[in-house]
């Protein structure tokens, strides 16, 4: 059997050692346009920054090996073309045709191809966008020159344009590197993965940290004499040594649609959960393949290297006759910037809604260990959850906690189709250094399930804040300590600390709505309930308190 692969970096390289492993009669050639192989690019921002210290970190084996051609030829028994370009599928013949740097073509015969094509970045058509010194960051040589640049100045001022991971992750390189960061984002928020008001605890991370961030704000040119010197944008215009574009990618699959392939809703080739096209011989895998959402059950496009490591997987053991099937992607996603940690998984609060559920959210900042642990951390978590069936639908965290931890728990839900209920009691390990008894997810999951089940009814922090600037009559009390509203309060509110509510109550207009809140509202849910058991009507509890 003879199996060419397009695509040397992630999931090509993952199928083609695969299918060595699992048939080891079958030829098995990749062809990769570049020059390095299986490397990680999502690494690229830790080697400019200096993690990583040297290039060949990135393509090394745990044990250091760097994977070469050599390396693939004489430990996976892999041919490896790399720096030729696949130019062309004959679908009929099954041969691939393929071009090397010096011009030389030949022709490759397949019984069975896989696309690993990968992405491309999104480059706009930005006046200036040519000039020097902007940069965009798709491989190891983009990253090279960056590091360059950055070598020759001390200190630069620096533009990044786009606020996704990749922006984020660049931004936060800069910074460690002494730079003057502005970020650029055209949308409302950075980190569109993220629910509006949890990228917001992000941005103000960020600003904290030095790193300006502009959103809602189009960059209109660059400028400069050779050399860029400032971008412009329609909310002014700022100083840049540096300019990194970090827009987005779109599938690499422009081979396939010549091939006569479909591709589907996002532009990325169309496969089954095999990873097979329509033509039985020929299967996609990686950036330039389109995902299922697992909860919807639509197509999507989420390029993430895990996922393509995974499908290259797949894809060879249906090429060996192996069953396997890839169930789809939850759009699970984590990155650092600076001692915060951020990370999704599922469907946001909009996207739910647009998806049709009866969507039901919470807040739940809280330590992500017992109180009593030194090493103890904020956590911000939010749950989505459909309030008719009880069906979780999401989760994101954010802060300085373990993140991660909890976001990997909710995409194991998630998975499983799980509900709150079964979420709330998951039998998950339990020791002071490591969570709190009651674990951050777990009770967030308890948080949803006493509003779906009528016993706290939430008001996000936004929503109150509208209220108040619509000149709505409402109590807003807070129930934290005096010493505590002294540190940070809330101009107009009604402070009654937690113990006092009994018999301060008379205090409180009945007839008007009570906003129950303290700093993480698990007091405020306290007041609450004791409010409505003395016979007010209308009390919500702020979502996720003060810290919100």
């Amino acid at each position: 059997m003879k199996v060419v692969v397009i695509g040397g970096v992630a999931a090509g390289p993952k199928a083609a050692s695969r299918i060595r492993r699992l048939c080891d009669t079958a030829e098995v050639t990749i062809v990769e346009k570049g020059e390095f192989l299986s490397y990680a690019g999502c690494g690229l921002p830790y080697y400019i920054s200096g993690v990583v210290k040297e290039q060949k970190e990135l393509m090394a084996t745990p044990v250091g090996t760097v994977r070469d051609s050599v390396f693939f030829r004489n430990v996976k028994d892999v041919t490896v073309l790399n720096q030729t370009e696949a130019t062309a599928i004959d679908r009929e013949n099954k041969t691939v045709a393929v071009r090397k740097m010096d011009g030389k073509t030949q022709e490759l015969e397949y019984d069975k191809l896989v696309l690993a094509t990968g992405a491309e970045s999104s480059i706009p058509p930005i006046p200036g966008i040519d000039l020097q010194n902007v940069f965009n960051l798709k491989d190891i040589h983009d990253a090279d020159r960056i590091k360059e640049t950055l070598a020759q100045h001390k200190a630069l001022n620096a533009v990044i344009v786009g606020g996704g991971l990749i922006g984020v992750e660049v931004a936060e390189a800069f910074q460690e590197m002494g730079c003057r960061i502005t970020v650029v984002e055209f949308l409302p928020h950075i980190l569109p993965m993220m629910d509006p008001e949890m990228a917001a605890l992000v941005e103000r991370h960020f600003e904290a940290r030095g790193v300006r961030i502009r959103t809602g704000t189009r960059v209109t040119g660059m400028v400069g004499e050779g050399k860029v010197e400032k971008v412009v944008t329609d909310h002014g215009e700022f100083p840049a040594d540096i300019v990194i574009v970090a827009v987005g990618v779109r599938p690499a699959a422009q081979l396939a649609v010549d091939a006569g392939l479909k591709v589907g809703p996002s532009g990325a080739i169309a496969v089954n959960s095999q990873m097979q096209t329509f033509d039985p011989a020929i299967f996609a895998v990686g950036d330039c393949a389109e995902k299922m959402n697992i909860i919807t059950g639509k197509a999507c496009y989420v390029p993430l290297g895990s996922t393509a490591n995974k499908e290259g997987r797949v894809a060879a053991n249906a090429i060996c006759g192996v069953g396997d099937e890839f169930p789809g992607v939850l759009g699970s996603a984590i990155c650092k910037i600076f001692d915060f940690s951020v990370a999704r998984t599922g469907l946001g609060e909009q996207e739910a809604r647009d998806a049709g559920y009866d969507v039901v959210t919470c807040h739940a900042p809280a330590p992500d260990k017992p109180h009593f642990i030194p090493t103890a951390k904020l956590l911000f978590l939010k749950l989505v959850a459909d309030r008719k069936t009880g069906k979780l639908l999401g989760a994101q965290a954010t802060g300085p906690g373990d993140a991660g931890r909890r976001i990997d728990i909710a995409a194991t839900a998630l998975t499983a189709g799980m509900t709150i209920d079964q979420l709330a009691q998951l039998d998950l390990a339990y020791a002071p250094p490591f969570s709190p008894a009651m674990d951050n997810i777990l009770a967030a999951a308890n948080i949803l399930r006493n509003k779906v089940d009528g016993f706290m009814e939430g008001i996000s922090p936004a929503d109150v804040h509208a209220m108040r600037e619509n000149g709505s009559a409402i109590t807003l009390l807070d129930v934290r300590s005096p010493e505590e509203v002294e540190q940070m309060r809330i101009e107009g509110t009604v402070n009654i600390p937690l113990g006092a509510i009994r018999r301060r109550m008379e205090e409180l207009d009945k007839n008007k709505p009570v906003v129950a809140f303290c700093k993480i509202s698990l007091r405020g849910y306290e007041a609450a309930l004791i409010l409505k058991q003395a016979g007010f009507s209308n009390v919500k509890v702020m979502d996720g308190g003060i810290l919100m």
